[in-house]
Order: structure tokens, then sequence, then C-alpha cells
């Protein structure tokens, strides 16, 4: 599939368009994918995040196995 040519094909297409319910879709569509996922999570979740890139910026971590070990009691078989 060649993006470019797919794209410039919606162009033509939406050019053509006349159904204002249409646009609408495709400016909600635009809207909703320059929203940063940061802004759509809650307080206490950034709090987590940052906590957990603190930790990690100050070498508080385990490896990957250590953690599989400590919770293989929950993993699914």
């Amino acid at each position: 599939m060649d993006i470019q040519a797919e794209k410039l094909n919606l162009i033509k297409w939406l050019t053509d368009v006349n159904e204002p319910a249409v646009i609408k879709r495709f400016i909600d569509l635009k809207q909703k994918q320059q929203k940063d996922w940061w802004d759509g999570i809650g307080e206490d979740e950034r709090a987590e995040i940052m906590e957990g890139i603190g930790q990690a910026d100050r070498g508080e971590v385990i490896s990957h196995a250590e953690a599989m070990g400590k919770y293989q009691k929950w993993r699914s078989k």
C-alpha cells in the first residue's frame, strides 16, 4: 500500500464532499488525534508514572526475570 497515494486519494475525495456531517467527523477525528494521552489520564496516574520514572532514574529497578519470578503465581499458565 502506497500511503502517499492513499492520502492524495483521500484529499481528492474530501474536496468533493458536500455533506457537513462527513466534514464534522473528519474535524472531530483530527482534534482527537491531536490530543496528548497524558492529558487524558488522571492526576493519580500521572503521579504514579512520575514516581516510576524517578525510581528508574535513581536506578531502583529490577530485571525482567526478577519481576517474572516475583509475580509468577499471578501469571496465566
